[in-house]
């Protein structure tokens, strides 16, 4: 049995980066990564970087291919080319900034729990190694949910969100089953490559943890671009035809059955802890209901050996948070230990649609549902001159404000670069700013950051 300094399971964002903080530090470093397809995390392969380069793409179809049905499935090979290209060049930079690294060993191969600290890895070649270790680190993210309906694993036109981005051919004819955040992005980046798009969605309240108002916008605006949504609408089986596949439906508020025809099917039907092939058992592990690893505030899991990042560990799924898993170990084992998962709210996230949804903090609804003295401010995006120029005028902005403080409590950004935006109402409510800071705020000009000066200066309702 080899000993090291340490041992990561997974080459995820978080991982990588402490891998490579604890080798400049003289710590002989094992990284086991199964698949090498993977190396660097889902961001970089199947996540974040593809997604939103085939979404940055889509935007550009309509001024490309104008219409042309033939010139926008060439744009969309075109673009699956430039997203295997961007991440192949990235997957290959991450692989060689760890492997390279003489502290850093990087295995090929499976890993899995033999001991409370130690570990035994399949090498994809064959061999079999054992490592031992007082600091491990699980890092293996999380795998898409395959819902239990019939037929759908028999389906030869049934996709996920990783083997929909290697389909070469543009569908014209998506079904995507899911209306969450997944879905929503992959309705509008379809729909603007030229697809019909039909989303199913089993909820009764489309997106139903945004307020009722940013969510009637964000609906009229994907439908306006072409995506049908279908609430309360429960798959009960897929079978594949002559010519694609046929969805059997049935509406549980109506109470009747339909059909739908399609060339594919998404399933965005969420994502669940990677944790099956790592016997978390022969380690004292435990994981709760949804097989998510329960760590504390510092990320300890209930071995004291054992540590978990990212997706695995359950909660908010985004690699910012992966990297920010990483500052606290950083913390925990070289700093002065005051930094803990509760130390980083709040945060901001983004729905990559057309326009960007960006949300932080607490919601109106969720306020006044808890019966607090809140104010709230909104503004269209349409009266914002850079929403204009860059012709993106749909959408809506509004804020949630403490009367009593001026403190912002949350935000939700609904428009034009919303995603660059919302980091600046995120640091105002970081650093304790009242709403009247980012009101009075010198911005540039024309800009859509300079919007929350005219936000922020709304009657407040």
């Amino acid at each position: 049995m080899k000993k090291v300094d340490a041992i990561i399971i997974g080459f995820g964002k978080g991982g990588k980066t402490l891998a490579a903080d604890l080798a400049k530090r003289g710590w002989k470093v094992a990284m086991i990564e199964r698949n090498d397809g993977m190396y660097g995390g889902t961001c970089i392969n199947i996540g974040c970087i593809p997604t939103k380069t085939l979404i940055h793409q889509a935007s550009e179809t309509a001024c490309l291919t104008h219409g042309d049905k033939d010139a926008e499935k060439r744009h969309y090979r075109e673009a699956i080319e430039k997203k295997n290209a961007l991440t192949a060049m990235l997957r290959d930079r991450n692989y060689h900034n760890l492997a390279d690294d003489p502290n850093i060993t990087v295995y090929h191969g499976e890993g899995r729990f033999i001991s409370t600290d130690a570990v035994s890895v399949a090498l994809a070649d064959g061999g079999t190694l054992e490592l031992t270790s007082k600091h491990i680190f699980i890092n293996t993210g999380a795998r898409s949910v395959i819902p239990p309906i019939e037929g759908v694993r028999e389906s030869r036109h049934v996709y996920t969100s990783t083997t929909i981005m290697q389909r070469e051919k543009l569908t014209d004819n998506l079904v995507i089953i899911g209306g969450g955040y997944i879905g929503l992005e992959f309705a509008a980046m379809f729909a603007a490559f030229g697809s019909r798009v039909t989303v199913l969605d089993n909820h009764s309240d489309f997106i139903p943890k945004e307020d009722r108002d940013i969510a009637v916008s964000v609906k009229a605006v994907m439908e306006k671009k072409g995506v049908e949504f279908r609430m309360n609408a429960r798959t009960e089986s897929i079978r594949d035809t002559e010519n694609g596949v046929r969805l059997s439906c049935h509406d549980t508020e109506e109470g009747y059955s339909y059909e739908i025809e399609a060339d594919a099917v998404l399933l965005a039907t969420g994502r669940r802890p990677e944790t099956t092939a790592l016997d978390l058992a022969a380690a004292k592990i435990e994981t709760d209901r949804r097989g998510a690893i329960v760590v504390d505030s510092r990320l300890k899991t209930s071995n004291p050996y054992v540590r978990a990042i990212g997706d695995v560990r359950g909660g908010p799924q985004f690699t910012c948070l992966s990297l920010d898993d990483y500052r606290i170990i950083r913390d925990d084992l070289f700093g002065n230990h005051d930094r803990d998962t509760d130390d980083r709210t709040p945060f901001a996230y983004t729905v990559f649609i057309d326009p960007p949804l960006s949300r932080t903090g607490t919601g109106e609804d969720e306020a006044r549902a808890m019966g607090m003295d809140i104010g709230v401010v909104r503004l269209p995006a349409a009266s914002v001159p850079r929403a204009r120029t860059l012709e993106a005028p749909d959408g809506l902005l509004k804020a949630v404000i403490d009367r009593k403080t001026g403190k912002i409590l949350g935000a939700t950004l609904f428009c034009a670069e919303s995603g660059e935006v919302i980091n600046l109402i995120v640091m105002a409510m970081k650093t304790g700013q009242p709403y009247t800071f980012l009101r009075d705020f010198i911005f540039t000009h024309p800009s859509m950051s300079e919007a929350l000066n005219d936000l922020m200066n709304q009657p407040m309702a």
